[in-house]
């Protein structure tokens, strides 16, 4: 935290009356989006109270609302960059990359936008699909469900809906889906149902992450638990291995930061030993799940873990070759560089997050999800630094890319409240507005 030493983090506890473990409850209850277990949190309050290192910028949001004010002008933080960030930011050369990168002028990120806020996604129908079995609300089927191809087709539309972000959409047609691919499970036998539950196993990791975009993370552990059960009934390594993404994803979404790291940990051994010569799709599986697992150890603050699993990811990304999508990961060399922005963003390195965007060619970004998750990641990081406007310039490019994204996600809703709140007063009101328009403030 800018300004404050482990000393004085330590003083200003005491002077609340609070010991270790009560300041992890306050700090877990005062965040509005998933933070780390109690018990690793206050592993982590230690560490800070003993100067090992600083909290990350999110940590300091939720010090900052339990009343700690660091001793800097008007309240502004104005982080020092970490690593390669040193390097002078002006520089035109530089500047004119990031423009490339978002795709969005400083001018046109400028010019307001129609301020009606967008209505946020209804997941209701998806819910109702999901808990039938468990409400007898389940339908008789009336008739049989489509064959194969058929659901091969669907299936492949929804993740592709997906990828482009069409969420409403796809809440839409998911739970018919859901429903025809349950209906196909008992039906058929053989060969033919084994590939069925594969492709239940993807249709119910897309309602997970839906769910999880949204918030219900609840209903999406429910969502994960159906798509690894099918997983597994497939008798398939690389569909285990895909639901393992989303089994990590929800873990870590939910706090259990442990468990996600674990799980990504063991499930990447298990395919890595099962497959023996990779094949692009197995390496396509294989480094998606270390990314998610390097994505939860970064939110556990454990550096290592999540360099070590960003490593081994980037050289199945190297024996890959390309971004080819394959089983729906979106993986290759450009979507594990995305990733280690990720995970700088997550650690509170905001310089090494710019500087590694940078070195992104946002011509390689073929799926919007992701691109839209990088300029949210480059927004993030510009905050964290300090540059509120850069930041703005980020977030609306994320908004013109992929609308629905950004209005689904709770930690953008956060950070768009927080520009609000803290950028200069030329820039309050446009922030004011777009923060308004994904319904920040819903």
């Amino acid at each position: 935290m800018t300004g404050i030493s482990g000393g004085e983090l330590r003083e200003w506890r005491r002077s609340r009356g609070w010991d270790v473990p009560e300041l992890a409850r306050q700090l877990r209850r005062t965040a509005s989006e998933p933070v780390a277990a109690h018990d690793a949190l206050v592993r982590m309050i230690r560490a800070w109270e003993r100067g090992d290192h600083h909290p990350s910028e999110r940590y300091e949001l939720l010090y900052r609302k339990l009343g700690l004010t660091p001793p800097s002008d008007d309240d502004q933080p104005q982080a020092h960059p970490v690593g390669t960030a040193s390097r002078e930011d002006d520089d035109p050369v530089r500047r004119r990359t990031f423009v490339e990168l978002t795709g969005i002028s400083a001018a046109a990120a400028l010019f307001r936008a129609p301020s009606a806020a967008r209505p946020p996604l209804d997941t209701e129908p998806l819910a109702l699909a999901l808990t039938a079995q468990m409400t007898g609300a389940a339908p008789e089927p009336a008739q049989e469900p489509p064959g194969i191809a058929a659901l091969t087709l669907s299936v492949t539309r929804a993740r592709m809906h997906y990828q482009a972000c069409r969420y409403a959409e796809l809440i839409t047609r998911l739970p018919r889906l859901l429903h025809q691919l349950d209906a196909a499970c008992v039906i058929l036998d053989g060969d033919d149902q084994l590939r069925i539950y594969a492709l239940a196993a993807d249709a119910y990791h897309l309602a997970a992450g839906i769910l999880l975009k949204t918030g219900d993370h609840g209903l999406a552990h429910l969502a994960t638990d159906r798509s690894m059960t099918a997983a597994l009934a497939s008798q398939d390594p690389l569909t285990v291995g895909a639901s393992a993404r989303i089994v990590t994803h929800t873990l870590a979404s939910s706090g259990h930061l442990p468990a996600a790291i674990a799980s990504a940990r063991n499930h990447s051994l298990r395919l890595d030993r099962q497959t023996g010569t990779h094949t692009p799709e197995s390496l396509s599986v294989y480094g998606s799940v270390l990314l998610r697992g390097a994505l939860a150890a970064a939110q556990h603050e454990d550096r290592a873990t999540a360099h070590e699993m960003l490593a081994e990811a980037a050289d199945a990304a190297r024996r890959l070759g390309t971004d080819a999508n394959l089983r729906g990961t979106a993986f290759g060399p450009v979507n594990a560089q995305m990733h280690q922005v990720n995970v700088a963003v997550t650690l509170g390195d905001a310089g090494t997050a710019i500087d590694l965007a940078r070195q992104i060619d946002p011509a390689a970004i073929t799926v919007t999800e992701r691109k839209a998750s990088l300029l949210i990641d480059v927004a993030q990081a510009f905050f964290q630094w300090g540059k509120y406007g850069q930041a703005y310039t980020a977030l609306r490019a994320a908004e013109q890319t992929a609308p629905q994204e950004v209005a689904a996600r709770a930690p953008v809703h956060t950070l768009a409240r927080n520009l609000a709140a803290l950028a200069p007063p030329g820039l309050r009101c446009d922030a004011g507005h777009l923060a308004d328009r994904i319904g920040a403030y819903t």
